[in-house]
């Protein structure tokens, strides 16, 4: 990625919208992810003024008057990790019932306001909260962003590629910052890695919770990192720590409330009583799971079974980051029952349901699309296609709304 190059978001169009209709947006997700570089994007076209909590003087004047600070701002104006100072979400409420015109304030988080409901509920009918993630594959490709369209419309063809091979290692492991991917090698890509987990854990986490056993949260992280792509388990978690398990539990909240981690829910029916209910776990990005993990792309690609976690963790992130771009909203869960069927990505849009499974292999066979079936049996009239992603050359049909699509199609390749 060349430096100084910037990079169009596939939400762009969404915040524009936002801004034309609320009073507030906030833009929250990781740090290091592109809020600001797009925040200041749009303002420098809009009229904004921008101000930064990280600021320690502006900070310590919003703490100490936030009415005074809120009333003293321009007609419009950006509040960069505005997470620092909670109390002006109270203050932008009432200066927004005096005066609710369309896109007074742009805001960006870097903490999980939806963890902390009265920060939430406070701009309540008159914040829209949009979530920005590290970059898409096609993003970074600048390509074409069809594949969600072309899975719930079942429209996926008959046709050859090229396998990827070690490529798609060196994509997982690479990641999705830009900051990070702006590094000229691997090795100074991992050592970015390994300074941004632990500023977010020393300084964010720090400042969300008064921890006892702050040190124990990179060792936590690492090995969510190794259950990456498997269901969530607080016991395994919890064994190597003198800490119980309802506190381990409160750390991993902690790790996502800071964009480390994320919880994939389970999808449900009233067609099937067996369902297993415990969510997944997914690091935010490749990137910092390979780096906790000490893998290179090499390593990492002769690792078949740490390849296909992670592989699948890129998938799922990949197919959120570009739902971001589209208008509608698309849900997203897994399945799995008790009797060994399962899904690794549900998608729901529109009441339409669809799933994505994974394969870290370069073949796919009629026995890879068994839980596939059985979620389209489920869903009934709702299903709209299931495909297994695969290393492989060809896309094919293996049966009614059923399809083998080799990855590099989610990013137009």
């Amino acid at each position: 990625m060349a430096s100084g190059h910037v990079t169009p978001r596939l939400l762009e169009n969404r915040l524009q919208e936002a801004l034309a209709d609320s009073p507030v947006v906030l833009i929250h997700g990781p740090r290091q992810s592109g809020k600001t570089t797009l925040a200041q994007q749009i303002g420098a076209r809009r009229g904004y003024a921008y101000f930064s909590l990280d600021d320690d003087v502006l900070r310590a004047a919003a703490e100490a008057d936030p009415v005074r600070f809120v009333a003293d701002l321009p007609v419009r104006a950006i509040l960069d990790e505005v997470q620092r100072v909670p109390g002006l979400f109270t203050t932008l409420k009432a200066a927004v019932d005096r005066d609710r015109q369309p896109g007074r304030f742009l805001l960006t988080g870097s903490a999980n306001v939806l963890f902390v409901p009265k920060l939430a509920d406070s701009l309540a009918g008159r914040m829209e909260i949009i979530r920005l993630f590290p970059f898409a594959q096609c993003e970074i490709e600048g390509g074409a962003y069809g594949f969600l369209d072309a899975l719930f419309r079942a429209t996926f063809k008959t046709r050859r590629g090229g396998r990827l091979g070690p490529r798609l290692a060196e994509r997982i492991v690479a990641g999705g910052y830009p900051a990070a991917l702006a590094r000229a090698t691997p090795r100074r890509r991992a050592a970015w890695y390994r300074d941004y987990v632990e500023t977010m854990v020393q300084r964010e986490v720090r400042e969300l919770a008064r921890i006892a056993s702050l040190d124990a949260l990179p060792r936590l992280l690492a090995l969510v990192a190794g259950q990456t792509a498997r269901l969530l388990n607080v016991a395994e978690l919890a064994g190597p720590f003198q800490l119980s398990r309802p506190t381990i539990r409160d750390y991993v909240t902690l790790l996502e409330q800071v964009f480390l981690i994320e919880e994939l829910t389970p999808w449900h029916t009233n067609r099937l009583n067996r369902l297993v209910k415990t969510p997944k776990v997914h690091v935010v990005d490749t990137g910092i799971a390979a780096t906790l993990l000490g893998l290179d792309a090499g390593s990492l690609y002769d690792d078949r079974e740490t390849l296909g976690q992670l592989l699948e963790t890129f998938v799922y992130q990949e197919l959120r980051r570009q739902a971001g771009g589209h208008d509608d909203e698309i849900r997203f869960h897994h399945f799995r029952d008790k009797d060994g069927y399962e899904v690794d990505v549900v998608l729901e849009r529109g009441g339409r349901i669809a799933g994505v499974e994974v394969k870290a292999a370069s073949t796919v066979t009629a026995a890879d699309f068994r839980g596939l079936r059985k979620l389209a049996s489920a869903a009934g009239r709702r299903f709209g296609a299931g495909v297994v992603l695969y290393d492989g050359e060809s896309s094919a049909t293996f049966g009614e709304r059923l399809y083998a699509v080799p990855v590099g199609t989610l990013w137009g390749t």
